[in-house]
């Protein structure tokens, strides 16, 4: 047996549980059978399908954490408190926007998709005497089908994008600043879809369902999927996500014996990379995914995770519990407390609580670990909607967790993916190369959040108007004073371009050292167990 030791910086990563103090309690949690994730979290709220009569509710709580307790807010929730009410049937999916931490999403039973905002200072008050529950109210409603609506999901990079998956076997993207039409409709799915998820750009998106089929679409170029290919062979519950800029997505299901299975594949013409036999429980295994290259499976209250190198998924270790959820999610990275070594925080459903684990990477130093902490998904969106659907594409914005600047992600090619019969001989798509050019700086999302959904009913912005300086201005001047900004603008630009590319050369040499170190410290320590065994 080999003694070697593969080297990996997030071979010692631990889930760390919250104490009791700094969960929430008395939660109650919908009874519908649906397979949904049931709770989906923001950088500030989280949301909860409900157990509510008389309709569907689902309930927007404050963000726990694993570290401390929720300044204001009760430990134990009261028997009354505001809902999210307004659907007349059970709630089946939440989703919060990914550009505003105060929006989300919601689709149910009756076949209706609300938008909801939170307001500032909607929980003030809470546990005190005299307090009086208010329940939300909808900024938006849709009539998205006259069956039930399975999933909601948020483009990742343009504002106001939502695809919805319903019970007529379709997913329909629809723009929440004109929401009277889908803008469009994906079909083809035989029976009812499963699980819905966008790569990083939102350019492609990616669906199981009960057919047994994983199906690929590009939304602008037709309804049909581009590229059709068997996933797992057992009926039961299938979930699929995207491994970030990897071309590559994952899915968790069953064999036709009933093991539970993780399969990856590539997106190129959709083959099968790998497919690991976990065990042979009957839970739905959730799989997530971050961008250290690793994959979280959630199921029957145990977490495992592996992290994906060389088309490989390398375990890393699995953090249990005796306790089963209901239903999971993951913090979007940006809200990570780095200064813990905070890789990932998940949120776990269980009886009537709800619990914060964090995996934490042990290190001594104190400083911001850079190695374990690659850009996050900025909540400043890329393009509109209106851009998005006319063609554009866009690299999503990303945000340095060490200093909180946003930045331009990878570039993404211009031309669509090309429809192709189910087996197909084309080779995958061509790597995407970074972009050098750097964005303005954004604010840090816990200070200040972009507002990116903006319609005339429920979020309209006043138009900004002329001073009487800017008036009396020659055009000489003005023309002037804006060659002057746009050259001074380009410079910074070029500037900034040149200290990322050089801060990232850096960090990459630093990260090679560091695996050459642990490789000959591994190497090291074989030696000397084959001198002891020799001896």
């Amino acid at each position: 047996m080999s003694r070697f030791v593969r080297p990996s910086k997030y071979r010692h990563v631990f889930g760390n549980p919250s104490k009791k103090e700094y969960g929430i309690e008395n939660v109650k949690v919908t009874n519908s059978a649906w397979d949904t994730n049931i709770i989906s979290a923001s950088g500030q709220y989280i949301s909860v399908n409900w157990n509510a009569s008389g309709g569907g509710a689902f309930a927007i709580l404050p963000l726990p954490s694993p570290f401390q307790p929720i300044s204001g807010f009760p430990q134990k929730l009261p028997d009354s408190l505001p809902l999210a009410r307004s659907h007349t049937a059970a709630v089946l999916d939440t989703d919060w926007s990914p550009h505003n931490d105060s929006v989300v999403a919601s689709g149910g039973e009756d076949g209706k998709v609300m938008i909801w905002k939170v307001e500032a200072g909607v929980f003030e008050g809470w546990g005190s005497e005299g307090w009086v529950p208010r329940d939300f109210d909808p900024v938006a409603r849709i009539d998205a089908s006259p069956r039930k609506i399975g999933q909601v999901v948020f483009h990742p990079t343009a504002a106001n994008v939502l695809a919805s998956a319903s019970g007529e076997h379709t997913v329909k993207l629809w723009d929440l600043a004109a929401p009277e039409d889908a803008r469009a409709v994906l079909g083809g799915h035989a029976d009812a879809i499963q699980s819905v998820t966008f790569n990083p750009t939102g350019t492609l998106l990616a669906t199981t369902c009960r057919d047994r089929k994983l199906r690929l679409f590009d939304p602008r170029a037709g309804s049909e999927a581009v590229r059709i290919a068997d996933g797992h062979g057992g009926i039961k519950g299938s979930r699929v996500v995207w491994m970030g800029d990897l071309d590559k997505i994952a899915t968790t299901g069953f064999s036709k014996m009933s093991d539970r299975q993780v399969g990856v594949w590539e997106t190129g013409a959709l083959g099968n990379v790998k497919t690991i036999t976990l065990d042979q429980s009957s839970g739905v295994v959730m799989p997530f995914w971050t961008d250290n290259n690793i994959l979280f499976l959630g199921a029957d209250g145990n977490i495992r995770y592996y992290e994906y190198e060389s088309d490989t998924l390398h375990a890393l270790s699995e953090h249990k519990s005796s306790d089963p959820q209901r239903g999971m999610c993951f913090l979007p990275r940006r809200a990570l407390n780095v200064t813990d070594c905070e890789i990932a925080r998940a949120y776990k459903v269980h009886g009537s609580s709800i619990e914060p684990i964090g995996f934490i990477v042990p290190r001594k130093a104190d400083s911001f670990q850079s190695d374990i902490f690659p850009p996050a998904p900025s909540a400043e969106p890329s393009l509109t909607a209106a851009e998005f659907f006319s063609g554009k594409n866009a690299p999503r914005n990303l945000v340095d967790l060490s200093s909180g600047l946003s930045f331009s992600g990878p570039t993404v090619p211009a031309t669509p993916v090309s429809p192709a019969p189910a087996v197909s001989s084309a080779p995958p798509p061509a790597s995407i190369a970074p972009s050098k050019s750097l964005g303005a700086p954004a604010p840090s999302p816990a200070l200040s959040v972009p507002e990116p959904v903006r319609s005339k009913t429920w979020d309209a912005q006043p138009q900004a108007t002329s001073s009487p300086a800017a008036e009396t201005r020659s055009p000489v001047q003005s023309q002037s004073s804006a060659d002057t900004g746009e050259a001074a603008s380009s410079e910074l630009k070029d500037e900034n371009a040149r200290l990322t590319a050089e801060l990232r050369e850096a960090r990459a040499k630093i990260r090679n050292l560091e695996l050459q170190v642990e490789s000959i410290r591994a190497n090291a320590r074989r030696a000397a167990q084959s001198l002891m065994d020799d001896a």
